[in-house]
């Protein structure tokens, strides 16, 4: 097959939907190197996490030449499709919640993963700008799309739900996480990562953008029903959300005990997580949760929050709370962290959990859906 990408979030963003969509292709090109897969992307960039697309022989890039170069939006949008009929693609996968116009006129089959739709879920945290071209973009990916997939249960039911969609046209296939998060890490890289950001001994750990739905005030406010010697790090892009945190903090007198960093390469997130005591994620709302497992595979145990897909990330041996309850959430860190039996269990048992995001097998329920489409 010759399989075509929305590879724009691949090139751009080294986040959410740049893991993704990173995850996806170079899964597919690792497990199922049969196939020929290429991406189409605006702007070309020479950012380290796309060494590896680089290196494989069965991906190819296309970029966008002449006038389309000056207008990149307009050829995402409606050019391209004369790219992919050039390039024989039989199938498109759009993996980051569109697709282009004319893909159905151009006889050309398409996929579209849908992330969440979480600015239908809790539209204050959106302009409404911004939600009604999301609704729309949305809107016409699910109804063109051959078929949908979906990184959880949750974001399916979403889907079904807010847009009528037939149930059989959608598909939950999981993500993983990048593999330097499957193996330990050597005592002396943790030390270096401790040394360069001056961890303390026992910390919380919440990774993810810092931004008001993901609620990383709760566990600054858990810290007050801990001992002193518990910290938090939380590592991710800042928001205009960080100065309420950082105002609760002076207030509160927590300067010694709450440590944020941002721009944390993707090389030293490992000994981060495998140095940590416990991993919290109190997050409102998620479409799936790749921190999660981030902590599952690197032997963290796991305090999540109730409410949205994360008991489906951190499966059924984590332990989760109210995201509105700070108490309870510092009391199931401290009864984590004094009892050494129920730690070991937790981290045993989600490492048992983390089959499920295997790269293989994730790899294979992909390519084996774009072959049922190709078959119809």
């Amino acid at each position: 097959m010759i399989i075509g990408f929305d590879a724009k979030r691949a090139f751009a963003n080294y986040t959410g939907l740049g893991n993704y969509s990173r995850y996806v292709i170079n899964n597919l090109s690792a497990y199922c190197p049969g196939h020929r897969y290429r991406l189409y992307a605006p702007k070309d960039t020479r950012h380290a996490d796309l060494a590896e697309l680089r290196r494989q022989d069965n991906i190819t890039t296309a970029f966008p030449k002449g006038i389309n170069r000056i207008f990149p939006s307009v050829w995402r949008t409606k050019n391209m499709v004369a790219d992919l009929l050039r390039d024989k693609v039989q199938l498109y996968h759009g993996l980051s919640n569109e697709l282009p116009l004319g893909l159905k006129k151009a006889g050309i089959r398409s996929v579209v993963t849908i992330h969440d739709l979480i600015f239908l879920r809790y539209p204050g945290y959106y302009k409404p700008i911004d939600r009604a071209i999301y609704i729309r973009k949305f809107k016409y990916a699910c109804r063109e799309a051959d078929h949908i997939v979906t990184v959880s249960e949750c974001t399916r039911r979403d889907v079904v739900s807010f847009f009528g969609v037939n149930p059989k046209k959608v598909s939950i296939i999981y993500q993983g996480c990048d593999a330097s998060f499957h193996v330990p890490v050597p005592d002396t890289e943790k030390r270096r990562v401790r040394e360069k950001y001056r961890l303390p001994d026992t910390y919380m750990l919440n990774v993810g953008t810092v931004e008001a739905r993901k609620n990383l005030l709760l566990a600054v406010k858990a810290l007050l029903h801990l001992d002193a010697s518990i910290h938090l790090v939380a590592v991710g892009r800042e928001t205009a959300y960080a100065a309420q945190i950082k105002s609760f903090v002076a207030a509160n007198g927590l300067e010694e005990r709450v440590h944020l960093f941002s721009g944390v390469p993707l090389s030293d997130l490992p000994a981060m997580y495998q140095s940590a005591s416990v991993f919290v994620y109190p997050s409102f709302y998620e479409g799936f949760g790749i921190p999660v497992i981030e902590a599952l595979y690197s032997g963290v145990p796991v305090v999540a929050a109730i409410g949205s897909c994360l008991l489906e990330a951190g499966g059924p041996h984590s332990m989760y709370v109210s995201p509105e309850n700070d108490r309870a959430l510092a009391e199931t860190v401290g009864k984590i962290l004094s009892n050494e039996a129920l730690r070991n269990k937790m981290i045993a048992e989600g490492k048992k959990h983390t089959i499920r995001f295997d790269d293989q097998l994730l790899a294979e329920q992909m390519i084996q859906l774009y072959q049922r489409i190709l078959e119809r």
